[in-house]
Formats: structure tokens, sequence, C-alpha cells
């Protein structure tokens, strides 16, 4: 999704009337940045998707350099209020309002700047070009609603800042910040939202009390990845604490491993239920997105939930929706691959699957501790991995994208599980950058090694363990593509046999066209 944008940074969505509504920066003029307008779009089930006409263009002294990342908040009035980031005629950034011209409009085409933007503006030590994308508005106990905003103090240390508002006109900025950590940088893009300990929904932003905990988000701008930490917010001093400060916002977990960037959340009040969506760029020239016209893609939305089995991570997991791409399965079980075997998977062309792979492993020959992760890649033997999946490959193996677990014995005895995406391999051309991703997952005694990958072309996404680390790789394949994909298992482990089950589906395809306002 966003053919034909460039950037593509999610921003504001919402559901309203039927419709689900994202919003994001896009250049009308060029695939590279700049330019920065709001492009539009809707859908009934955020697969299939229709074009509309700009929301917002930069055509104010307030957002003349570009109408930047925002996020919309549904108040109960059934009022939507949009803030934005606006790049100013010096550079300055400012926070703006927007609303809907027409409420009653299921597709809220229009759209109305507050005459008196911005609404805020960098305080007093703040970097002017160092203060962007305001969240989704929360309600305090004390019945005023908070936002919070990106920066960061003394060039090193990411920072939250929080204001409060009644009427999301005029702000006040609260003492202190919501959170900061040294070293991590500009924070930009923040998310923060409220996650239920025991629940198998999602929750409002505004929702608190027993049993919540609350995620808070960054993308950090000096390495382009977005990390996140969950812990406990005190609605009356408008702090955030990590659970564990040793993995707090930007030194710990990520949202995505992979090629993955600016992600933003909303509740989605249709199916009670928190949506994520994320920015893939590419990894090729800008000269290339030139020749091809566009730049950059949306992963498929995914529903967030805290893992209570871990209570150390979020789960992310692909929505409900994407089964309705479903065509025909094909079933493989108790398939065992030796060490050093790959194994084809008969099932025709493998450009657009949903897989879902079990492996368990059998111990051949003694074990010792052993110094692996996933940096050697799928290449690098040891012991008990890699074993998983080569997706995206050609019949020769010249191209392939390996998604992999490697267990190691750690020197205590016990055994960490490495969850990995190679793409050295991924493509032919030369004038790619081709990186190997991952992280430790946890997996527990009673559990398999289980992993759902979503094909699609030139993009993988990658969920271990029902989705407690997520790896989306972009990739460029030049031999294994359309009737020329295939799909393997394989086993570079040197001391075990793996048994694999899989269930692998057929995807069709989702369209993404113009709004044809002249049908019904």
């Amino acid at each position: 999704f966003c053919d034909g944008a460039n950037h593509c940074l999610p921003a504001g969505p919402l559901f309203h009337k039927g419709w689900y509504h994202l919003f994001y920066q896009y250049n009308p003029d060029s695939a590279v940045w700049g330019n920065i307008t709001w492009g539009h779009a809707v859908s009934p089930d955020l697969i299939h998707w229709l074009y509309l006409p700009f929301a917002m263009v930069p055509d104010h002294w307030y957002d003349i350099n570009g109408v930047w990342t925002g996020s919309a908040t549904l108040l109960p009035d059934g009022q939507i209020m949009m803030l934005y980031t606006g790049s100013t005629n010096e550079s300055v950034q400012v926070q703006n309002l927007a609303y809907p011209a027409n409420l009653s409009d299921p597709l809220l085409i229009d759209w109305v700047k507050y005459p008196k933007n911005p609404v805020i503006t960098p305080p007093n030590g703040t970097e002017t070009d160092e203060f962007r994308d305001p969240t989704t508005a929360w309600m305090g106990p004390d019945r005023t609603w908070r936002i919070t905003i990106g920066s960061r103090h003394n060039k090193s240390i990411g920072i939250s800042l929080v204001y409060q508002t009644s009427n999301f006109t005029t702000y006040e900025l609260l003492e202190g910040v919501l959170h900061a950590v040294p070293g991590t940088g500009m924070w930009e893009c923040v998310d923060f939202y409220p996650v239920a300990i025991n629940g198998s929904t999602g929750l409002d932003t505004s929702a608190q009390g027993a049993g919540i905990k609350h995620v808070l988000k960054a993308s950090l701008d000096d390495t382009k990845r977005d990390h996140y930490a969950i812990g406990v917010y005190d609605p009356v001093t408008d702090k955030w604490t990590p659970d564990n400060p040793k993995e707090d916002v930007g030194i710990g977990l990520q949202v995505d491993y992979g090629r993955y960037y600016a992600s933003k959340s909303f509740y989605d009040q249709n199916k009670q239920r928190r949506i994520l969506w994320g920015w893939i760029n590419e990894t090729d020239t800008e000269t290339d997105d030139l020749a091809k016209g566009w730049a950059s893609v949306q992963t498929i939305p995914r529903n967030v939930l805290y893992d209570n089995k871990t209570g150390t991570n979020i789960l992310q997991w692909p929505v409900e929706e994407i089964e309705s791409l479903r065509l025909r399965s094909t079933d493989f079980t108790e398939i065992v691959v030796g060490p050093g075997s790959v194994v084809p998977l008969d099932i025709g062309q493998a450009t657009q699957l949903d897989i879902f792979a079990e492996f368990e492993i059998e111990i051949i020959s003694e074990t010792k501790h052993e110094k692996y992760g996933c940096s050697g890649g799928a290449v690098d033997r040891s012991a008990l991995g890699p074993f998983g999946l080569l997706v995206i490959a050609d019949q020769t193996l010249s191209e392939l994208t390996p998604v992999f677990f490697r267990p190691v014995n750690t020197t205590e005895g016990i055994v960490e599980t490495y969850f990995c995406a190679d793409e050295t391999r991924s493509s032919k051309a030369s004038d790619v950058y081709k990186q190997v991703y991952g992280s430790t997952v946890p997996v527990f005694t009673d559990e398999k090694f289980q992993m759902r990958v979503l094909v699609d072309h030139s993009i993988v996404e990658s969920f271990a363990q029902g989705g407690r680390r997520v790896i989306t790789s972009r990739i460029y394949p030049t031999k294994a593509i359309y009737g020329d994909a295939r799909l393997f298992l394989f086993n570079n482990a040197t001391g075990v046999n793996v048994k694999a089950t899989l269930k692998i589906w057929e995807l069709n395809s989702a369209f993404i066209h113009p709004f044809l306002f002249d049908q019904n």
C-alpha cells in the first residue's frame, strides 16, 4: 500500500462511519522526500484500499515546508481532532489543529485547518527543528486531555513532553517529561497507549486503572529504529516508568527488527482492538526509486496485545481480515529435514503466501556452549541451527531469503533462541542494501518453534512465537519472481534433525485504486 507515494509515513489512522482511514506523508511531485502533503485512503476492511483526494497540502505559513506526521483523537461527542506537525516558513516545527469540515461525510474528504494555528510552538530550551509528531490524546482523571510530543534534550537525551488541554486549541506544557532516556537521541513518531494485562481486546487510549500497563514507543531518528518498552503510567504525575530499566525505550526491544519505522497505532472502536501501522522504506537507491516512480509501502496492519505469558513484550499479529485473501491451502505434516538439507515444498507459485510453520528438533550429536546469534546469517552453522524457511527463492537457490530459528546453549546450560531473517542472498541486484536482521525470542519448554510468514513478492513479514518478535524484509528479487518463485524448508544445523509441520495458503491480491465518485 502507498505505491505511487514517497515517504508514506502513516498519520492519523481512525475508523469513522464504516470506513478505516489512513493518512500518510506523500510527495505528489516525485519519488523522493519533499513537498510533504497528506495523502488519504479509505478501506472497509483494512485490506482493500481506495485513494481519495489529498486531505491537507502545505499552503499556510505554519506548514508551508510540510504537513508532517499527526494523530487523530475521537471525542466522546463524535468530533475528530487532528493534531499534526507543520514545518513553518522558517523551518520551525509547530503543532497544528485540523478537523473535518463535515462529520456526516463517511469519507471525511474535506479538512479545515484551525484559523489560529499553530496551537503549540517549541518551548524554551527546545530545538526548533526537534519538536514533532503529537500523539493521540488521552483523558486524565481531572477530565482534561493530554498529548505527548517527541523531542530531545542536550543533543542526546530522547524525551517525550506532555501537554494538557481542555479544548484542543489552547495547551499547557506540564512540568518535567513523560519519560527520558539518555543516549537515545531525538524521539520522533512517539506512540503511547494502554494494554490489558489479561485481555484479549485492545483498549481505548484513555483507558487507565488496575490490570493495565502502558506501552511507550519512540522512533529513534539517529538509528531509524522503532523501540518500545512496557511500563506503568501515573496519571497524577504524568510520568511513565519502565518495568525493566535495562530494557528501556531505545535500549531494549524493537517493534520490528527489520526494515520498519515511524509506526503509529490507533484504537479501532469498530472491533475493540488496537491496530498498528508501520512504514517499510526502500533499500535500493534514490535513482531506482525515481525510475520506478514510487517509494515505500505500508505493512499489513497488525493487532497489538500484551503478552501475558512472558509479561515482557507486546504481541503483534496480522489483522484477521488478511484471511479474506486466502485461496487454496496445502498442508505438510512432520517432514523430517536432516542436517545440511534443503527440502522443496511443492505448492506451485510462491509469491503471495500466508505460511504457518512449526518445528521440533531432535538432537543427534552432543552440543556445547556456542556463541552464535543472527549476524552470521543462514550459512553460519552451529549444532542447533539455523533451520526454517527459504522464501522468495528460485529453483537453483541463486536467490533466497532465509527466515529461521537458531537455538544456542548458553553458559548457564539453558537454550536461548534467536529469530532471524537473512537478506544477503535475496537479490542479485548489486545496488541494494542487504542485511541480516533478528533478535532473541522467548520460547517456553512447552512450546514448539513457531513462525508465521506473510510473503508478498518483495516484502516478507515474519512473526515468531505468536508475534513476540517480528521482522520485516524489503527485498528486490531478480530471478525469484512470479512463476519462478519457490518455497523450501532448510536445516543448516550440524547436530539436529528438524521435524516441520506447515499449513500454507496462497493469497489473492488486494486491490488499491482511486475512489470512483461517479458510482454508488
